[in-house]
């Protein structure tokens, strides 16, 4: 049976700027849904192969950047505490999925028609 799966697949990359400067973008919401996950910023920023400097500044960058903070420290218990997001972490995770969900059905006849321009032989580089 052939495979009936388009060949490609358009992937919208969400950015949110102030001006120059990157507010969210897909880096930084796969790290909230990883600290949201984990309980962690360390295991979070370990998962995504960076260190833990990098993340915790990505977070204070994220965390200034809103009216409140997303993401906030838990304090003691046997682990020693963790990280976890605030409702509005929370809230700013969802939205953002939700307008890439948005993103792509709205991209779908477009891509249809640019699929229907691929050579069928198109080389996967």
């Amino acid at each position: 049976m052939p495979d009936t799966a388009p060949p490609f697949r358009l992937h919208p990359r969400l950015r949110l700027k102030d001006g120059a400067t990157l507010v969210l973008g897909p880096g930084r919401i796969d790290l909230l849904e990883r600290i949201r996950d984990s309980g962690s910023i360390s295991a979070a920023a370990r998962a995504m192969g960076m260190s833990y400097r990098r993340a915790w500044l990505l977070v204070e960058a994220v965390n200034l950047s809103f009216r409140t903070p997303l993401v906030e420290s838990v304090t003691g218990g046997q682990r020693g505490g963790g990280a976890r997001l605030t409702a509005t972490g929370e809230a700013v995770v969802a939205l953002y999925r939700q307008m890439e969900e948005e993103a792509c059905r709205a991209m779908a006849p477009a891509q249809t028609q640019l699929e229907a321009l691929l050579s069928p032989s198109s080389p996967q580089i």
